[in-house]
Formats: structure tokens, sequence, C-alpha cells
């Protein structure tokens, strides 16, 4: 799946504001912003994001 796809489907399921989830993920608010503007991230910083998303679907799995 791509990113920015599983960050939008993580955002509408949770109800969290695209620049929280920036800030909350990778410090940065523009992050999602930037993402849908076509910034491609580095590879680090997209596992980052993955277990962000993953972390706190399991947080809210419980």
């Amino acid at each position: 799946m791509h990113l920015l796809s599983m960050i939008e489907r993580y955002l509408r399921n949770s109800g969290v504001a695209p620049t929280r989830f920036g800030r909350d993920a990778v410090n940065d608010p523009r992050f999602v912003l930037d993402l849908r503007n076509g910034r491609e991230p580095r590879a680090s910083t997209a596992e980052r994001v993955v277990t962000y998303i993953v972390h706190c679907n399991a947080q809210g799995a419980r």
C-alpha cells in the first residue's frame, strides 16, 4: 500500500488532524500536506510513519 494511502486511511479512521499526525509521527506538522503535494519521504521516514501507525492501531485495539 502506498504510504499516503495508509496515512489517509489512518486519519479517516482515527479522526486525527493531518498536522497532529505529522507532528506526532515525524515531528513535522506539514508532513501530510507535503506528501499530498508530491513530496517523497526518505525510506527511514516512511518506516517511522508505518511503525507509528502500527503502534497507534495496536494501542486502539486494546
